[in-house]
């Protein structure tokens, strides 16, 4: 009986180092910022949004291997709330974020793939570490709820919330278009 007693003790002890460690107690701070448009290569996915990773290491890797271009953001953008939708019909554009694309690239990759340009405007955003798989989901545990807070003291209307996955600097970055 107490050996068990002992594994359970030190399986909630593992179960709050993780939580602590992938960020868990970090503070989500919300604040308006005004963002610059961005060119994203994407592909708009119907259907349970833990897909996402699948195809935005698609379109990561085809950019680098077909097309030579290094890409260091993936992105996606939620459109449905999937607390009100079917998982079956969530929607969702996933893929990379271009740095800094020429009109010659551009064209090239029209050709080939699904490319728009996300327009710059004001945005509620909050940031959150990746240490690992498990801080995606931790970041949506702690900063959905602290988003939807923000949005409703500040009276801000439902819109899609986009995920920034920066790579070199190790964080997601969560923004929501402010409208009111």
């Amino acid at each position: 009986m107490i050996i068990v007693l002992i594994l359970i003790c030190v399986l909630i002890l593992l179960v709050i180092v993780c939580y602590v460690y992938y960020g868990g107690l970090n503070t989500v701070i919300c604040r308006v910022e005004n963002q610059k448009e961005e060119v994203i290569v994407y592909e708009p996915i119907i259907g349970d949004y833990k897909k996402t990773s699948k195809y935005t290491n698609k379109i990561y890797y085809e950019l680098l291997e077909k097309e030579k271009i290094e890409t260091t953001r993936g992105i996606a953008i939620f459109y449905d709330n999937p607390r009100q939708t079917d998982k079956s019909k969530l929607r969702s554009d996933v893929g990379c974020i271009l740095n800094n694309p020429d009109h010659a690239t551009l064209a090239k990759l029209s050709a080939n793939y699904l490319v728009k340009t996300l327009p710059g405007n004001s945005f509620i955003t909050t940031e959150f570490p990746i240490k690992g798989s498990l801080s995606f989901i931790i970041g949506v545990i702690k900063v959905y709820p602290a988003l939807t807070k923000f949005c409703q003291k500040e009276g801000i209307k439902e819109s899609p919330i986009t995920e920034i996955y920066d790579i070199p600097n190790k964080k997601i970055i969560y923004r929501k278009e402010v409208v009111r």
